[in-house]
């Protein structure tokens, strides 16, 4: 009997210290899917979060505008909470939160039509991103990595002043991975190697967030 009640503390206690911090992990991370910061007070990104995550986001940084870029759900299904198996579509969540709710495609070209063109969901974005009624802005896919990186660097480059070298970087430090994230990658090539800004200068604070971009490597700010 002794033995029995010795185990069944055991076993409450590596279900304390290894099961609970591990559910905890989950339930942050479903939650709030690597919601991070592109501009203060402007643009956010991050990947499909619950109900529960997107009503903090709104709250927290006072977004009015978020865009989906994941193609095969236009308007998906989205889990109230970590713990809760009933959903809401997301433009429903965004008309009850008083929040622009934007549907964008990333889809590619033939390659052929690289450089001289690029894909429509830029301009599109563009028409998003040049309304200032819009911002603050959470650009958002499944995971938050590659579709929504290569947006974010749009907005880099674009707005920001950086680089396509500098996004490039920027894209494989926020998690894009080393292994696709390449110039065999056409995402990469069409939405960010080859992307020409349109022909005006950073002002404010978007000159020192280009100013302070990530260098390609091999460079000095000297």
């Amino acid at each position: 009997m002794a033995g029995i009640v010795r185990w069944s503390v055991v076993a409450a206690l590596i279900g304390f210290l290894i099961i609970a911090p591990l559910v905890y992990f989950r339930c942050v991370y479903d939650t709030y899917k690597r919601l991070r910061v592109v501009e203060p007070g402007r643009v956010y990104r991050s990947g499909q979060m619950t109900a529960e995550g997107f009503v903090d986001a709104v709250g927290r940084y006072g977004l009015r505008t978020i865009i989906n870029v994941q193609d095969e759900f236009p308007d998906p299904d989205i889990a109230l909470s970590f713990w809760s198996p009933q959903t809401i579509k997301e433009s429903e969540l965004c008309r009850q939160l008083g929040v622009r709710y934007v549907h964008l495609m990333p889809t590619l070209l033939p390659r052929h039509l690289i450089p001289e063109q690029h894909p429509p969901a830029i301009d599109q974005l563009l028409n998003v991103l040049d309304d200032e009624s819009n911002y603050p802005v959470l650009i958002h896919c499944h995971a938050g990595l590659h579709r929504t990186g290569i947006l974010t660097a749009i907005y880099r480059m674009e707005y920001q002043g950086w680089t396509p070298a500098q996004a490039f970087l920027d894209m494989k430090a926020q998690g894009f991975g080393p292994w696709v994230c390449t110039s065999a990658n056409d995402y990469v090539k069409q939405y960010v190697l080859t992307y020409q800004p349109r022909a005006k200068k950073p002002t404010g604070d978007h000159k020192e967030a280009r100013d302070s971009a990530p260098l390609p490597y091999g460079r000095s700010s000297n």
